[in-house]
C-alpha cells in the first residue's frame, strides 16, 4: 500500500514538473538549443521587459518594477501564443547622482545614465535579432524606461527597414488608462485623493496581486513629502490589483497584435 501511494505521489510530482516546463516562456530557464527549437517551431516574437530598482516607501520592496514586469511579460507571452520572454533589464535611469535627486535620495535605488540604459536595450535587441526573432517587443514598467525604448525602436526599425524584423515599443503598457483605472478603483471604495503617482493605492494593489510578500502591510502609510510615497496606499488590495493587472495585460496584448499586424502588412 505504501509503495502504491509513493508511486502515485511521484507520478503526480513528475506530471506537475512536466506541465510547468511545457508552460515555461522564460528564455533564462531554457537551454540555447531549446530556444533555437522554439523559434524554429514558430515562437518568433520575444518580449524584452524593463523594470527598475528604486525605493517604494516604507512598505514596498525595491524590486517592485522588476517582479511586476516579469510576471506580466509571462502572461502576455502565453496569451500571444507565439512568444518567449527575455531577461528583465533591472537597472534603468533614476536621475542625477550629485546631488542625488528623486528616488536616488533613498537607499536601495540603483540608477544608470539614460545613454547606458538605451545602449543595453539596443544591445539586447540586436542580440535577439541574430537568433531569428522577427518581432521584438519592448515593455517598460517604469516611467524612465519609456524614452530609451522609443529611441531604440525608432533607430533600429529605420536601420532594418529592408528586413522582416521589427521592434515594437509598447508605451501604453506603462502609460495605461489612468481615467479607466481610477474609475475601477473608485468602484471599489477608493477615494480620488488616495490615488497618487508612486507607491500609492494603485501601485501597491498591483504588487499585492502579483507577489504580496513584497508588501509590508503593517507599514503602509500615506505620503508625507518625506517617506517616498505619493498618494495613500492604505486601502490597497489584491482584488484591485488583479482588476488593474488584467486591464494592463489585455490592453498590451491588443496593442502588440495591432503593431505586429501593421508592421508586416506589406
Amino acid at each position: 500500500m505504501y509503495r502504491t501511494l509513493l508511486m502515485i505521489a511521484l507520478l503526480c510530482c513528475a506530471g506537475a514538473a512536466s506541465a510547468q516546463t511545457s508552460d515555461n516562456v522564460l528564455m533564462e530557464r531554457m537551454t540555447s538549443y531549446e530556444i533555437r527549437d522554439a523559434i524554429a517551431a514558430g515562437k518568433t516574437t520575444v518580449i524584452l521587459p524593463s523594470g527598475g530598482t528604486e525605493q517604494n516607501g516604507p512598505a514596498m520592496a525595491t524590486g517592485k518594477h522588476n517582479f511586476r514586469a516579469l510576471a506580466n511579460a509571462q502572461t502576455i507571452a502565453r496569451r500571444l501564443g507565439n512568444a518567449l520572454v527575455a531577461s528583465v533589464i533591472v537597472y534603468t535611469p533614476e536621475g542625477k547622482y550629485d546631488p542625488p535627486e528623486g528616488h536616488l535620495r533613498y537607499p536601495g535605488t540603483i540608477g544608470v545614465p539614460e545613454d547606458v540604459y538605451a545602449g543595453v536595450v539596443e544591445g539586447a535587441v540586436r542580440s535577439l535579432k541574430l537568433h531569428g526573432f522577427r518581432d521584438i517587443v519592448l515593455i517598460g514598467d517604469h516611467g524612465s524606461d519609456q524614452a530609451g525604448q522609443d529611441a531604440v525602436a525608432a533607430k533600429l526599425n529605420k536601420e532594418w527597414a529592408a528586413t522582416q524584423v521589427r521592434v515594437h515599443a509598447i508605451g501604453a503598457y506603462y502609460r495605461g488608462d489612468p481615467p479607466g483605472d481610477a474609475a475601477e478603483m473608485m468602484k471599489r471604495g477608493i477615494r480620488r485623493e488616495e490615488i497618487g503617482n508612486h507607491s500609492d493605492v494603485r501601485d501597491t494593489s498591483l504588487m499585492l496581486a502579483i507577489d504580496p510578500s513584497m508588501v509590508r502591510m503593517n507599514k503602509l502609510e500615506a505620503g508625507n513629502g518625506k517617506n517616498g510615497v505619493e498618494g495613500d496606499p492604505r486601502h490597497a488590495s489584491a482584488e484591485i490589483g488583479k482588476v488593474l493587472t488584467e486591464r494592463t495585460n489585455a490592453r498590451t496584448i491588443d496593442l502588440i497584435r495591432k503593431s505586429i499586424a501593421a508592421a508586416h502588412r506589406n
